[in-house]
């Protein structure tokens, strides 16, 4: 099997650097530091030139205001949007992602037309609303209460470890529309205006970062009806679909690769490549590397083809996550206690496996939708 790119694909990866070179300068490094008003008009600066130069929503359809590039120039992007300094796209990545995504097969059209052009554009920032304080791997017993009441819905409840509401003008949220149904039968999603009279942000400190998730509460929050994605009790089909786009939409093995590149030249530096134990664990990290970055292109390449999603792309996430702890593991035997702060990554890295779906909630995912093996009789997940 070829895995080398077109010449095509060279000559867009080595435009795409360029364009990246100029928007955000060779020394770029970050948005560490700046308030959250600062931060979003930086984000918002640079994703709007991504639109200008055909970048942002390149991959999407045409009539939402994308490109039709096919999904390899996506995964192109990501690898080399990928830094260590951060995500440039801020908060947008997600609309991008999986939030544009999820609206054009869901949405009404009148959510269409407010939502996908300013997506596209790079001029509306969203937050997520999913995990609560008893809710978090279990996503599917969320208890945030939505009750009809005429045009609208009355929401009631909270919501955990949610990130970007700083910056965010909407919330892409979760709630529970029928109390009968304990699972994901009863579950709706709304979208959410930030400044929506009876919701408070309280701010979370975090493992990865003072201040970088927040606890939304909401009382007596109305939504109209017509901010409902998706039909009533409906919203567990949304949410699988947007997060099938989710799990690649990061090439997390170009970050673990990256800091392993960093680590191995550390590790050269201290005199550690004569260590077969050093030597053994920065083998195993690049082969967890290389099948993290294997099979995300399976994900790409059967997008390519026009499949649905499938499990597949849980079977990615779980590799990506991989990637990173090896790397962590690494990186705790080359820099020993300072691999947890400073420069070193491990802080972060040991988190993967909880955000953006646990670990062992992608796995009960493989097993029962890719393996079709049963699910346990005590605790089943959705």
């Amino acid at each position: 099997m070829d895995f080398d790119w077109t010449e095509d694909d060279i000559a867009y990866r080595a435009a795409l650097r360029r364009f990246l070179r100029d928007a955000l300068g060779a020394d770029w490094q970050g948005y560490k530091g700046l308030n959250p008003a600062a931060y979003k008009a930086a984000a918002g600066e640079f994703c709007r030139k991504m639109a200008e130069h055909g970048y942002l929503t390149q991959s999407w359809p045409k009539e939402y205001g994308g490109g039709d590039a096919p999904p390899w120039r996506a995964a192109i992007l990501s690898e080399e949007i990928g830094s260590p300094h951060g995500e440039p796209r801020g908060s947008q990545y997600m609309n991008v992602n999986w939030i544009g995504p999820a609206i054009m097969q869901f949405g009404s059209p009148d959510q269409k037309a407010f939502f996908l052009p300013r997506i596209s554009a790079g001029d509306i920032t969203f937050s997520q609303g999913f995990s609560e304080p008893d809710a978090g791997s279990d996503l599917a017993s969320l208890r945030t209460r939505a009750v009809r009441d005429g045009n609208d819905y009355v929401v009631n409840g909270e919501k955990i470890w949610t990130s970007h509401t700083a910056i965010a003008e909407w919330l892409f949220l979760l709630v529970r529309t029928d109390p009968d149904e304990k699972r994901s039968k009863g579950i709706t999603v709304l979208l959410v205006p930030m400044d929506t009279p009876g919701l408070k942000v309280n701010q979370v400190l975090g493992f990865v970062g003072e201040s970088a998730f927040s606890n939304p509460v909401f009382t007596d929050m109305r939504v109209p009806v017509a901010n409902r994605l998706g039909p009533e009790n409906g919203g567990w089909a949304v949410v699988r679909y947007a997060l099938a786009f989710e799990r690649i939409g990061v090439a997390h093995y170009r970050h673990a690769e990256n800091q392993l590149n960093g680590l191995a030249r550390e590790a050269n530096a201290r005199g550690l490549t004569d260590d077969p134990a050093v030597l053994a664990k920065l083998g195993e990290a690049w082969e967890a590397v290389e099948a993290a970055r294997l099979l995300y292109f399976r994900v790409v390449d059967l997008r390519a083809q026009g499949s649905p999603p499938t499990a597949d792309s849980n079977i990615a996430r779980v590799a990506g996550t991989r990637a990173y702890q090896v790397v962590a593991e690494a990186a705790d035997l080359i820099l020993g206690e300072y691999s947890l702060g400073g420069s070193g990554r491990s802080r972060f890295n040991l988190t993967a496996g909880i955000t953006s779906g646990a670990t062992e909630i992608q796995l009960d995912q493989i097993a029962t939708r890719h393996l079709n093996l049963p699910r346990p009789a005590v605790g089943a997940r959705d």
